[in-house]
């Protein structure tokens, strides 16, 4: 696709108000899973998730006339990262029952570092320069401490909440191996409805066939909170939230809103605070800290680098 005609040079008051809303949502999105898994088992949630955002898409690019079914070369590269993309989702869906949103969404947000870590491999020019890896070092270190306090016994903490923990960072790697996987192949230069596509679409096979096979049951009850949860996580966030990141990134500058990325787990945070009423620790507050100021660092312009990742 040809770059935009009207692309913008600066943010102006419209991109500011799309950038904060998308953060707000991806934030809030762990909340909403959580509250959804009284009544709907993770990878049933995850699949139907998955597989609804598939034919919005769809239903999208057909009144736009994407040319969605082209030969590109693309299948091979979209299979994996949509098999990295199920393994993603099952371990955060999986992860919330034993750990809480509010720290999911900061371990999770350990991705970009992944990505930093891996662009070497993909492209000799995106070397990491020395606040990078001071960036990464603070990163990790506060994520590490606030992981250990998994371990301690603690009566408002959830049940073995370090295999929760573990696999928010088990999912935290395969979204940033999915990202690497779309910048190192032809689906880095498809339509991003493509990309989405066919993460969306082999997520929600893949996830439907595990929840077969672990035996989940179909839910018998659907609350108005679970409806409501399953149609904001399908619409809201994984359909019109992603595209609207798309098109800020098509028509805006894309390192001046790789910042913003770093209002989500902030945004996830305080929705797990003051909407499933978590506890607030000393460590994860660390922890939340050295994440964005790592994120600041890592996402420092450095070579004409452009990170674009979202969730």
């Amino acid at each position: 696709m040809s770059p935009p005609s009207d692309r913008h040079t600066h943010l102006d008051a419209l991109a500011v108000v799309l950038l904060m809303v998308c953060c707000t949502l991806w934030g809030l999105n762990q909340v909403a899973v959580k509250l959804a898994l009284a009544e709907v088992p993770p990878l049933t949630q995850a699949s139907l998730r998955s597989v609804g955002a598939a034919l919005l898409v769809l239903a999208w690019s057909r009144w736009r006339a994407l040319p969605l079914f082209d030969r590109d070369l693309t299948l091979r590269a979209g299979l994996v990262a949509g098999a990295l993309f199920a393994a993603e989702f099952a371990c955060i869906f999986i992860g919330l029952q034993f750990t809480t949103a509010s720290r999911m969404v900061v371990f999770l947000y350990l991705s970009p570092f992944v990505v930093a870590l891996g662009m070497p491999l993909i492209a000799r020019g995106e070397r990491l320069s020395i606040s990078q890896w001071l960036g990464l070092g603070v990163a990790f270190a506060g994520v590490a401490w606030a992981f250990a306090e998994g371990f301690v016994p603690d009566a408002k903490a959830p049940p073995m909440q370090w295999l929760g923990d573990a696999l928010g960072l088990a999912a935290a790697v395969l979204w940033g191996a999915t990202t690497l996987v779309i910048r190192a192949t032809r689906l880095g230069s498809a339509l991003a409805e493509k990309a989405l596509l066919y993460q969306l679409a082999v997520s929600g096979s893949l996830l439907w066939l595990a929840a077969v096979a672990a035996g989940e049951p179909w839910p018998h009850q659907w609350s108005v909170i679970t409806i409501g949860s399953l149609g904001f996580q399908t619409v809201i966030v994984t359909f019109a939230s992603y595209l609207a990141w798309f098109w800020l990134v098509r028509h805006y500058p894309a390192t001046r809103i790789a910042a913003f990325t770093l209002l989500t787990p902030v945004a996830g945070l305080a929705a797990g605070v003051l909407l499933l009423n978590e506890p607030l620790t000393a460590r994860l507050v660390v922890a939340l800290c050295a994440v964005v100021v790592g994120l600041a660092l890592v996402n420092r312009r450095q070579d004409g680098t452009q990170r674009q990742e979202t969730r």
